[in-house]
């Protein structure tokens, strides 16, 4: 079986127990597809509703974006909650990102209930790279202060700034205690755990080569099958090679992390006072963390090639040490990449497909809204499909350029976006 990616996480996961592969035919109420956040809340919610629940996992459980992300528990949308009131109106709108902003409480929720040790903190900085964008955060926070009576969160000038984050780079920025960051690794690990518990029948090595989405819905692997009455196709970034249909809708993007060797406690206060995530405004952002045993977790730059950097510590190094030139040639422990799903809008994509649910197009929010979207799946296999229609009834947009110019278009338009943050 093969492992997960080599990590901070791989190398700091609690113990979890390899799964069978999937071997000769079984059937369930429900089988998931795909062993990341998504597919783990799916399961575990389908089964606490009394579903009899199969998943199945290509590689290992948490083995894509779930176990190699910036861990960082961003709040809302990518879309402000002006541009979504532009396109959905008023009412939609604070539906939507009602239920949206419900997520990191979700969360947190899962992870009291099964005691999950995934080194949850809380607060979440968005750091405002040019001072345009802090005028933009503040226009934002007072819409949903009027809109929801949203609380929690303030405007943070640039001499206050310091309290937040040991950067001379931003103008200032916005503190949100709703948001926060985990060991990603460790969390989808612990909603396993949880799955099992309730009975749910996880098969790891086992990728699905096709899905039946009829009546029953039929899942096969190279061994075996599954035969039910719902799937759940959670597989993000990797959709397209399951659901050809979906593949125009998502781009998969590599992303890379770094995890520094542990810092001097004092260094780490100075760069992170309040322990609270950061990330910043700029298109290509930089995003970054504290780790229990306080390393700095950074991920940034830009690169459009699936080929990996030959190094990829070297790779990120100047981008972290542009954000903390006190940093410079700091030891590196850790350096690891991996895939992300994106949306031509950056908006996740809810729909159905027959008799199978999909979710999928995360585009860097994915830490909390796979958790809620499982939830919403569960609900909508009992009927209760309105929030979860809230969702798929958003603009869903496919990439141009058809499977031959869709990458090369893609990349076009991030070098202009790139290009654009450093004007």
């Amino acid at each position: 079986m093969e492992p997960h990616a080599q990590s901070y996480y791989a190398a700091s996961a609690n113990p979890f127990p390899a799964q069978p592969q999937l071997v000769g035919e079984e059937q369930a109420d429900v089988v998931v597809v795909g062993g990341g956040f998504t597919g783990l809340s799916a399961a575990l919610h389908a089964a606490e509703a009394g579903y009899s629940v199969v998943l199945l996992e290509a590689k290992r459980i948490g083995w894509g974006a779930s176990g190699r992300s910036g861990g960082q528990m961003i709040p809302g949308l990518r879309w402000s909650a002006d541009e979504l009131i532009g396109d959905l109106g008023r009412n939609r709108t604070a539906e939507l990102l009602t239920l949206a902003n419900s997520a990191g409480d979700l969360v947190r929720q899962r992870i009291a209930r099964h005691a999950i040790g995934c080194d949850l903190r809380h607060g979440h900085f968005h750091a405002a790279a040019k001072p345009r964008h802090l005028e933009a955060m503040r226009r934002e926070l007072d819409t949903l202060q009027d809109m929801l009576g949203y609380s929690g969160a303030s405007i943070v000038s640039r001499a206050d700034q310091f309290q937040f984050v040991g950067s001379p780079l931003y103008h200032g920025g916005m503190i949100d205690m709703n948001g926060g960051h985990l060991h990603p690794l460790n969390y989808a690990l612990g909603l396993a755990d949880a799955a099992l518990q309730a009975g749910v029948r996880i098969f790891e090595d086992s990728a699905v080569l096709h899905v039946d989405h009829g009546t029953p819905v039929r899942a096969a692997t190279a061994q075996g099958s599954v035969t039910a009455r719902h799937a759940v196709l959670a597989a993000d970034s990797w959709m397209g090679d399951l659901v050809p249909a979906l593949a125009r809708m998502t781009m998969p993007v590599i992303n890379y992390n770094v995890a520094t060797a542990p810092l001097d406690p004092t260094l780490a206060l100075s760069l992170m006072p309040t322990g609270a995530a950061v990330a910043d405004s700029r298109f290509v952002l930089n995003y970054y963390r504290l780790s229990a045993d306080n390393r700095l977790i950074f991920g940034g730059g830009e690169k459009y090639s699936p080929r990996a950097p030959a190094d990829v510590a070297a790779f990120v190094r100047p981008y972290l040490e542009q954000v903390f030139p006190q940093l410079k040639g700091v030891g590196i422990d850790y350096a690891w990449g991996g895939s992300v799903g994106l949306t031509l809008n950056r908006l996740p994509q809810f729909g159905r497909i027959g008799n199978s649910f999909y979710a999928h197009g995360w585009s860097g929010h994915g830490v909390v809204l796979t958790t809620l979207a499982g939830d919403l799946i569960a609900q909508a296999m009992r009927g209760q499909a309105e929030q979860f229609d809230l969702f798929a009834k958003l603009p869903q947009r496919s990439f141009p350029g058809g499977k031959l110019l869709r990458h090369p278009l893609y990349v076009a338009g991030m070098l202009y976006y790139a290009l654009r943050d450093r004007l």
